[in-house]
């Protein structure tokens, strides 16, 4: 008669009658338990063909890391029965506590995604669950994989998003596919060029590139040559957060200039980058006495200011008046930054007004692209494009991440 210990965890793990503990065994020094497993069953289900078949013989014995027991490490230890399908296969069974192509069981991977979930970081989820950082690793790529085949095939968009993102130094990017009303990232794609856009909408768009109407970008050629050449019909539209990107950066151009002369102008960046709503106190008084003084950065600030005001046109006529008249008070102001930034937009008029006239809030932009900086920086960086796209899809993708339970 088996001991109290081995039928106590038949039970902990749910084995069914097929399955059963066979030993218990614990390394004091190494601060580890290994629980013996063994199929008892005369058949079992083959995992190709779901069909019950007799067993045929044993695989070598492997380990799984489950979820620890009073801060042991916990291991399960079974030699897997293997079938011989009707097609004359030999086939090893899936065990019930996890994949057999898989080192740990699919309690240990849930308990990874939810810790990876809440640090945001790999080496702290690491640390906490007391295993190797490359394991942590494999988990969040074997579950964004399982996440994205599980994405239904009939999904089709009607509006996208295109956003680069850098992920290296020396100018190295990837190109962000998202759902602008949503914020959930499609997929990602090394580099920015036209080859890989054009690429990466193909592959996720297939046969349904004629459902999108609109696509949000930013003013980078080569996204919209490939915009052209896959999606001819789509209406390009130039999104609100990169256009007052621009012109931030433009006014920032001459804040700096013009520090030189007003030293009251010196730490005043974020005073008059920042919306007003958003600003401390100090930040509040800095940004008065700057508007009220006669610099052109305090111009700067009106012309980005009014054309933020035009994002509320009826159509498309009301939007291109409305360009053409903020584009004359910035030709007036004679400040050359914010100029270039007008021609600039002059010359991307059709996408500029679009941007007037769509409904789209910059909200999820703005958000979305921050919420990618901050898993690089919790992160500090990563070297390789393949665990920033895992990562990329991992948190903000939408995607059904764990394993299923099948019992």
């Amino acid at each position: 008669m088996r001991e109290f210990t081995e039928q106590f965890f038949d039970l902990l793990l749910d084995l069914d009658a097929n399955w059963r503990v066979t030993t218990v065994r614990s390394n004091y020094k190494d601060r580890e338990v290994f629980i013996d497993i063994e199929h008892v069953g005369k058949q079992a289900c083959c995992p190709k063909t779901f069909d019950l078949c007799g067993v045929y013989d044993l695989a070598p014995k492997r380990k799984w890391r489950h979820l620890d027991i009073l801060d042991y490490k916990t291991y399960l230890v079974c030699r897997l029965p293997r079938v011989k399908n009707k097609q004359g296969k030999v086939i090893t069974v899936k065990p019930p506590w996890g994949g057999s192509g898989v080192s740990f069981s699919s309690q240990f991977e849930e308990k990874v995604i939810d810790l990876l979930q809440a640090t945001k970081n790999q080496t702290k989820t690491a640390l906490l669950i007391n295993c190797s950082f490359s394991m942590v690793n494999r988990i969040m790529h074997n579950s964004v994989e399982r996440g994205m085949e599980r994405r239904p095939k009939e999904l089709a968009f009607t509006n996208l998003s295109i956003d680069e993102k850098s992920f290296k130094r020396n100018h190295h990017y990837v190109t962000v596919l998202s759902t602008p009303l949503s914020g959930v990232v499609i997929d990602v794609c090394e580099n920015r060029t036209k080859q890989a856009c054009s690429k990466l909408l193909s592959e996720v768009l297939k046969d349904k590139a004629d459902n999108v109407q609109t696509v949000s970008v930013d003013m980078w050629k080569a996204y919209l040559e490939s915009i052209s050449d896959v999606l001819p019909n789509a209406k390009i539209v130039h999104d609100r957060f990169h256009l007052v990107k621009y012109l931030n950066q433009a006014m920032d151009k001459v804040r700096r200039r013009e520090v030189k002369q007003h030293q009251e102008l010196k730490n005043s960046r974020y005073a008059l980058l920042k919306n007003q709503e958003n600003l401390t106190e100090k930040q509040r008084i800095k940004f008065e006495s700057i508007r009220a003084a006669n610099y052109q950065v305090s111009k700067a600030w009106q012309i980005r200011e009014n054309f933020k005001d035009t994002f509320h046109s009826n159509n498309m006529e009301e939007a291109v008046k409305l360009f053409c008249h903020w584009g004359a008070y910035v030709l007036g102001s004679n400040i050359k930054e914010m100029i270039k930034v007008a021609k600039m937009f002059n010359n991307h008029l059709k996408g500029v007004c679009n941007a007037m006239v769509e409904s789209f809030s910059n909200a999820m932009a703005e958000r979305l692209n921050g919420k990618i900086q901050e898993i690089k920086t919790v992160a500090r960086g990563y070297r390789t494009f393949k665990n920033f796209r895992s990562a990329i899809l991992f948190f903000h993708g939408g995607l059904q991440l764990k394993p299923l339970n099948l019992r």
